[in-house]
């Protein structure tokens, strides 16, 4: 009886798994992960990640520079302020999945 298993590009599969934890590695910080959480919901300038988040300098400044360094996060100058959005479409996709599942109203009922 003929195989009718798919076929499996190797070569691609491991390429994409390493493109994967590297994004995984990126995000494996607990400030990084709350910042790219907040900036997914929306673009935001530095002092209100600060204010929201209870992150402070120069914690704040170190991570947002990473994020900003690894083509995560993009930003926006506005006179004195700098506004952080989300650059990575991929970071974006794990974002959504992590907030559904950690953050919003349902994993909140679960936890009680």
């Amino acid at each position: 009886m003929p195989s009718t298993a798919v076929t499996i590009d190797l070569d691609s599969m491991r390429f994409s798994a390493d493109k994967t934890c590297s994004l995984l590695k990126k995000l494996a910080n607990p400030d990084r992960l709350m910042l790219l959480c907040q900036v997914s919901q929306g673009e935001c300038c530095v002092s209100d990640l600060e204010e929201a988040l209870d992150i402070h300098q120069p914690t704040l400044s170190q991570q947002l520079g990473i994020l900003r360094n690894e083509g995560l996060v993009d930003t926006r100058r506005d006179g004195k302020r700098i506004y952080y959005s989300i650059a990575s479409k991929e970071a974006l996709a794990v974002m959504k999945v992590l907030y559904e599942q950690f953050c919003g109203s349902r994993s909140r009922r679960a936890a009680r």
